[in-house]
């Protein structure tokens, strides 16, 4: 019921949600003065929320800053490799990589330089509709098909959600005796809330490793500052989904 609600809660606070929501019924309500400021709030909505000074500003704040593990000589058991890194093709029966694959990619020469043991991914099916959509299956195959060695990876194919992605694999590194040193491999954006869900599992050492970092140098520059953007856009709705979610484990004791 939570991972149904979820996805429910995450449709109804999307600004492009709230944008058309109040466009109809600034057409439909009777009363002038509503339907203006119903306009108004729809246009301020659409002018912050595509900003990318304002979202690149957000994520500032948000995005943790991590140690630098690529600097260091740190040797650790296993990289824990966190799930929606792409989009499953079950007719072709492959992975179709997005820009959080950064997660996986960061990842590899870890392995070859020998930093890490294992690299254990984890992620099922984040849909409602495909269930037989599990990630960790495809990224399994996909590892085996560049020829990196079986007994160097662990996958973890059932978990819906990050709450479940700390669980499920725990109890497999428990169940191999694996107790840590860990790295936590996951966006910038999702670091915060993912970071604290695994210690409120039980992981006792685990180091964080921020990926795909979506804020940069600052720029002052005309168009970043005063033309909207629909990638800002996508980003700014990203960003909300992970406020919400943070919170919601939260309260829920999750994190």
């Amino acid at each position: 019921m939570f991972f149904i609600l979820s996805k429910l809660l995450l449709f109804v606070i999307a600004p492009i949600v709230w944008v058309v929501g109040l466009l109809i019924y600034s057409f439909f309500t009777t009363v002038e003065s509503r339907a203006r400021k119903s306009r108004i709030a729809a246009l301020t909505i659409l002018l912050l929320t595509s900003n990318a000074f304002v979202v690149d500003e957000f994520y500032r704040a948000w995005e943790p800053v991590t140690p630098d593990i690529d600097l260091d000589k740190s040797h650790y058991q296993a990289a824990i490799i966190l799930g929606g890194i792409g989009e499953v093709d079950l007719r072709l029966g492959k992975i179709n990589f997005t820009g959080s694959a950064d997660r996986l990619l960061q990842a590899l020469p870890l392995y070859q330089q020998g930093r890490v043991d294992r690299l254990v991914f984890t992620g099922g099916s984040g849909s409602i509709e495909f269930p037989d959509k599990k990630e960790g299956v495809y990224v399994g195959k996909y590892l085996k098909n560049i020829g990196f060695p079986d007994e160097a990876v662990i996958i973890e194919k059932e978990s819906r959600n990050t709450y479940e992605n700390a669980i499920f694999t725990k109890k497999i590194l428990d169940d191999l005796n694996l107790k840590g040193p860990f790295l936590l491999i996951t966006s910038g954006f999702h670091m915060n809330r993912a970071l604290a869900i695994f210690k409120k599992a039980g992981y006792e050492q685990v180091q964080p490793y921020v990926t795909n970092r979506h804020s940069g140098n600052r720029r002052f520059t005309p168009d970043h500052l005063l033309v909207p953007d629909p990638a800002a856009f996508g980003a700014f709705h990203t960003l909300l989904h992970e406020w919400v979610g943070y919170l919601v484990y939260k309260l829920r004791g999750y994190a």
